[in-house]
């Protein structure tokens, strides 16, 4: 297969009250933002993030949400980081911590109801001596 150049630019949201979740969302990634109130850009905090980029929504909310952003803290960070996340406004929906043994996530709503997961994977363990 051939190598693909492609990688992402930004995450792409439509808001309420742009400026408002873009400072909602720079508090959860570290990025900083800048333009109006109808339109945001939060550039991405450091070589490996996202940048995401805000305007004003102009159509009713869908009822229904076909995307969602899954972000991964180290093992071990999840629950403080959910906390975290509720202090800054953040809606705590549901924990999967048992359906698959690769991964632990908490499902969350952003302050205009985006959902989002945050999702910890346990660290690799290393062969048994002796092939076990």
């Amino acid at each position: 297969m051939a190598h693909s150049h492609v990688t992402l630019g930004a995450i792409n949201m439509e808001a309420r009250d742009p400026a408002d979740l873009a400072r909602f969302w720079a508090a959860v990634t570290g990025g900083e933002t800048s333009g109006g109130s109808d339109a945001v850009y939060l550039a991405p905090n450091g070589p490996d993030g996202f940048g995401m980029f805000f305007q004003r929504r102009t159509e009713p909310r869908p009822d229904r949400q076909d995307t969602h952003i899954d972000l991964t803290v180290p093992w071990g960070s999840r629950v403080d980081e959910v906390r975290r996340l509720t202090e800054l406004g953040a809606v705590q929906r549901w924990d999967v911590l048992d359906e698959v043994p690769h991964v632990q996530w908490t499902t969350m709503e952003d302050p205009e109801g985006n959902l989002f997961c945050i999702a910890e994977h346990p660290p690799k363990h290393a062969p048994d001596a002796g092939g076990r």
